[in-house]
């Protein structure tokens, strides 16, 4: 053996390229603790205990393997909503269905330790805002089409889909993510109550039955305003 020989060459034909999945779970760790911006390549390849070359093999930067955690994300996101979803029943089962998957993603400590690094690195890396979005606005677009094709059929009346979907989710967000992502205590709601109120107040607003109701009274204050 050379004695100057760089040890990367000497001990990497006896060792078995770690894969991608190894890598990416030590930026997870380091990223999550730190943050996107704090480290470097270097303490990556000692965190996930390959040799620099190694790494570079497989990734060429920090933003590839950022991406790759992002693909992780998406992969649970499409978990949590799968295809099929809205054949799963009437209109209220399909939304408690939402309802319980958006909690249940909340209770994942990856998934909000990612959501963390995300708020605080996106001001110095605008790039990482704007990827995250295109991984979670799908997922918003998705219920809005859902509620799109709902109202089409006469079982919801919003007049803007897009917005009603926001508003589901920024019900359940209020009081589920926001106080985990501020390290706040959450109002001791149970789960059940906030998934059957959140749903609750959604269908009265939004079903087609209180949007008939709501019709005379909107007539009537037009013939008022008329009347002025």
């Amino acid at each position: 053996m050379e004695a100057n020989k760089n040890s990367d060459d000497v001990y990497a034909p006896a060792r078995r390229a770690p894969s991608r999945d190894v890598i990416v779970a030590a930026a997870s760790r380091l990223f999550l603790e730190r943050g996107f911006g704090a480290v470097s390549m270097d303490e990556l390849a000692t965190a996930a205990g390959v040799a620099r070359r190694t790494l570079y093999n497989q990734f060429a930067s920090k933003e590839e393997i950022f991406r790759e955690m992002l693909q992780g994300v998406s992969g649970q996101l499409e978990h949590a909503f799968p295809p099929g979803l809205e054949t799963q029943g009437d209109v209220e089962t399909v939304l408690r269905m939402v309802a319980q998957t958006i909690l249940e993603l909340h209770k994942n400590r990856e998934y909000i330790g990612f959501l963390r690094m995300v708020v605080a690195d996106s001001r110095q890396f605008p790039w990482i805002a704007e990827e995250f979005a295109a991984v979670m606005d799908p997922q918003t677009e998705r219920l809005a089409r859902l509620l799109a094709h709902l109202t089409s059929m006469g079982v919801l009346n919003c007049r803007n889909p897009e917005l009603a979907a926001h508003q589901f989710m920024g019900a359940l967000n209020d009081l589920s993510l926001w106080p985990m992502m501020l390290g706040r205590e959450r109002i001791a709601v149970p789960d059940e109550e906030l998934v059957d109120e959140t749903v609750r107040m959604f269908l009265q607003h939004y079903g087609a039955v209180s949007a008939k109701r709501s019709r005379p009274r909107e007539r009537h204050r037009s013939r008022a305003r008329q009347s002025k």
